[in-house]
């Protein structure tokens, strides 16, 4: 699927936690699609669904009801090895803490996904070379993640993302720890290596300035998904 027009589809796309009168819908049959180039917002409040919908099509959650589809392959029908190899060679995650390896260094820490992805030795260290390159962190290469700025620890977590070439990069609220403006600098990094590398991205962000910066943005509020 790499360097494919993947497109990716919500249909009905359902999570529901608990049974009977306890049950809760975190989201409520979700449909939606989505191609190469596209960077989209979902914009929601804290506790609309928006992680739970990420977790969905990133084959970290089971929906309850529904389909998610990620280049014409239904994830509900691969097996647990199947969805394994899908979340290691197709996702790219940035998560909102980060979840660096605080224990290696910036390089390291985009080096440590290549070897979960089986990538050659010598393709590793010159995308990982590239990378850093691309997101102003040459300098910072060495550093480990105590040693880095906020924006900077983004920064990596962006690279760390894109090492196995995904399809889909998933974006959970990046700017919840920076200040604005470095929060829109990340932003306008990530649209960019989007565009340029021409993936499909999903943002959440309770942040609706963040989402003027992407293609489309879609609405979540009480686990109900709508496109303005």
């Amino acid at each position: 699927m790499n360097g494919q027009d993947v497109t990716v589809e919500a249909q009905e796309l359902t999570k529901t936690y608990g049974e009977g009168h306890t049950a809760v819908q975190a989201v409520r049959q979700a449909t939606f699609t989505a191609s190469a180039g596209d960077f989209i917002a979902v914009v929601g409040p804290s506790g609309s669904g928006k992680t739970t919908l990420l977790a969905m099509l990133g084959g970290l959650l089971t929906p309850t009801d529904g389909r998610a589809v990620v280049g014409g392959v239904d994830l509900a029908a691969l097996p647990s090895g199947g969805l394994a190899r899908f979340r290691r060679e197709q996702v790219g995650f940035v998560f909102q803490g980060y979840n660096l390896l605080p224990y290696l260094t910036a390089r390291k820490n985009l080096l440590a996904i290549a070897q979960i992805a089986r990538l050659d030795r010598p393709v590793a260290r010159e995308r990982s070379q590239r990378l850093l390159d691309e997101l102003g962190l040459v300098d910072r290469a060495d550093a480990y993640p105590s040693e880095l700025s906020g924006g900077e620890r983004q920064r990596v977590a962006i690279g760390r993302a894109l090492m196995n070439d995904p399809a889909l990069i998933l974006v959970d609220e990046p700017t919840a720890n920076l200040d604005t403006a470095r929060g829109m600098q990340v932003v306008e990094m990530l649209v960019s290596e989007v565009r340029q590398r021409a993936k499909t991205a999903l943002m959440v962000t309770h942040d609706a300035r963040m989402a003027g910066y992407a293609t489309r943005r879609l609405t979540i509020e009480d686990g109900v998904l709508t496109e303005p």
